[in-house]
Parts: C-alpha cells; sequence; structure tokens
C-alpha cells in the first residue's frame, strides 16, 4: 500500500500541511521540525507522486530531446546526461531522432506531441529560420548546436571555430605542418563543420602555415565509413599530411583505421585529433585525443532553461545564446604511448 501524506504526518505527530511544507521544501520550516518530518518520512519510504504534483501545476513533467541520431555516440552520451539532469527535477525524458531531415525537425518544432511534453530541446541540423518563425506552438523550446536563429528561443553551443584553433594549435605544438581537416561540406554554410573547418584555416593561418585544398577531405556525413572514406581518397591523391584533425571522433577513427591499413603510424607518421571525447576514442588500440564538449553543461543548460521558461511564461521570451565549455584531452593519437 502506498504511504500517504497523511501516514508521514501521524507518524511524525504533525499536520499535513507541514509534511507537505517539508516535501516542498518551503524555506519557513524549522530546522527541528523538517528533521522530525524527514525522519518520518525515511522510515515509511514515503515517495511523493510526482504525477499529481506536475498536474498540480498545469505540467506533464516530461521533456522531450529530439537529436539528429541517436546510434551516434556523442547524441547518445548527450541524451544520457539531459535525462540524469531532468531527473534531479523530477522530470521524464522522451527521445527522438530525426536523422537530421528538415522535415522531421519541422515536424518536431511544431508540437506533433503537444499535450505531452512540457519543454523540447532539439539539435537540429537542417531547420531553417522560416521554420521557426511561424511556430504556433508555445511549448518552450531550446536549440543545441551551432545554427544561429536570430530567434526567441535560447541557444545553446560551444565556441566550434575556437575549439578547432585549439586542436590545431596542439598539433602544431608537435612539430605538425601539414595538417588536414576530414569531414568538411559543401551545403550551406554556418554549421559546424563549416565553423571548425574555419578555424582549421584560422589557426594554420596565423601560424604561417600552408592551408591548401587538398589538405581538406569532404565527407557525405561523419561516421567511420566517411572518415575512412575521405582519408582513403587523400592518400590515393597522393597528398600525404603530418596529421589529421577530423570533424568528429568517429571520423578520425575511420581515418587511423586507413593509416593503419597502409603502414602508417599514428601518431608517429600522422598524429590524429578527433572532436566530441565519445567513449570509444578512449579504448581503442590507439587511444584518441579530442576536443571535449561539457555535455554534462549542455544538458544542464538546456533543462535549466526550459524549467527557467516554464517559471516565467507571462514574460517575452529572450532567446540568449548560452556557450558552453571545452576541453582538449590529449591522448596517445598525438603524444604516443608513455
Amino acid at each position: 500500500m502506498r504511504v500517504s501524506l497523511k501516514d508521514v504526518a501521524e507518524r511524525a505527530g504533525v499536520s499535513i500541511k507541514t509534511v507537505s511544507n517539508v516535501v516542498n521544501n518551503y524555506q519557513h520550516v524549522t530546522p527541528g521540525m523538517r528533521a522530525r518530518v524527514q525522519a518520518a518520512i525515511d522510515e515509511l519510504g514515503y515517495r511523493p507522486n510526482m504525477t499529481a504534483r506536475h498536474l498540480r501545476k498545469g505540467r506533464t513533467g516530461i521533456l522531450a530531446l529530439a537529436v539528429p541520431e541517436l546510434g551516434n555516440p556523442y547524441f547518445a552520451e548527450l541524451a544520457g546526461a539531459v535525462i540524469d539532469v531532468a531527473a534531479e527535477h523530477d522530470l521524464t525524458v522522451l527521445l527522438d531522432h530525426t536523422g537530421g531531415e528538415r522535415e522531421r525537425e519541422v515536424l518536431v518544432s511544431q508540437g506533433f506531441r503537444a499535450g505531452v511534453i512540457d519543454g523540447l530541446i532539439l539539435s537540429p541540423l537542417e531547420l531553417e529560420v522560416e521554420d521557426l518563425r511561424g511556430r504556433e506552438d508555445d511549448v518552450p523550446l531550446v536549440l543545441l548546436g551551432e545554427r544561429e536563429y536570430d530567434l526567441p528561443y535560447d541557444h545553446i553551443a560551444i565556441d566550434n571555430v575556437a575549439a578547432a584553433r585549439t586542436a590545431v594549435r596542439h598539433l602544431l605544438g608537435r612539430g605538425r605542418t601539414h595538417i588536414a581537416y576530414l569531414g568538411a561540406r559543401t551545403d550551406s554554410a554556418n554549421r559546424p563543420a563549416h565553423l571548425r573547418l574555419a578555424g582549421w584555416r584560422a589557426e594554420l593561418t596565423e601560424a604561417g602555415v600552408p592551408a591548401p585544398d587538398s589538405l581538406i577531405g569532404p565527407t557525405g556525413g561523419w561516421d567511420r565509413g566517411d572518415g575512412a572514406e575521405a582519408m582513403a581518397r587523400m592518400l590515393d591523391a597522393g597528398v600525404r599530411p603530418d596529421a589529421v584533425f577530423a570533424y568528429n571522433d568517429l571520423v578520425a577513427i575511420g581515418a587511423m583505421r586507413v593509416l593503419h591499413e597502409r603502414g602508417l603510424r599514428v601518431p608517429w607518421d600522422v598524429a590524429v585529433v578527433g572532436f566530441d571525447d565519445i567513449a570509444e576514442g578512449r579504448f581503442g588500440a590507439v587511444s584518441l585525443t579530442t576536443v571535449s564538449p561539457d555535455k554534462r553543461s549542455i544538458a544542464r543548460l538546456a533543462v535549466e532553461s526550459l524549467l527557467r521558461t516554464l517559471e516565467n511564461r507571462a514574460e517575452e521570451p529572450e532567446g540568449r545564446e548560452l556557450v558552453a565549455e571545452f576541453r582538449l584531452v590529449e591522448r596517445e593519437s598525438t603524444l604516443g604511448r608513455r
């Protein structure tokens, strides 16, 4: 049988209102009374009815997270972080993936789960400004990633240009001067691949190191196979870099496989840096140096942004730009084994 507030109140010898005040963490309860009620809660194993609590606020207690691909380890790890942070606020997270398709991203952003969720965290790839400008759904929305929308929705990203420059600076510091970039795209600009390419080019230019187009490896996607194909094409064209900066860890892992097959040693012949700090990169035969976005910070900023909007629904949304931190994690693919 479920333990009720009444049961706790009787055990503690207080009113139901006092128990409710303790459960909801109201500040005007004296420390002694709070300890007394908490002891009764612990003894009886009382658990608040979160569904009823959310319904009293006119909410469902459910957030949604939509990402391009749950099979991508970065998004899987980010989803885990969002779920953990949401749980701290007694919230459940509904996961969806869009395949990076504009039609699906529009559908998700326009409230196809209206009435089910309290807020949406969306990481779009193809969504355009006009897709959101006429948005009628009033479910709070937070955008992740590097697209700039100039709309009244909070937007969370890392500084991709600065992160790419940090990666390239590390390679330059290791004495590399023929640094390739794998993961370039030819579609519209101002997306992560272009920003990371811009950072690669800017750091090389500032250092006075050539950045010819022959060192830029386009990819159709950003998986292991895409990295392997781009690396193979570059080598087959007679281009021999002494280092590779990859759009993400998956592209880097694919490139490292081809380098191994061609008899090139990482990092002695070719040093490699990835991006995302996925678990797979830590446990290969050669562990991967990588740019590590603070996924926990991204998740916390996203969840707390939605909660802030929910608590201030009467206010005009601001559309803040929130920047998460990153760091370079140095491993064997640039340092060698120690």
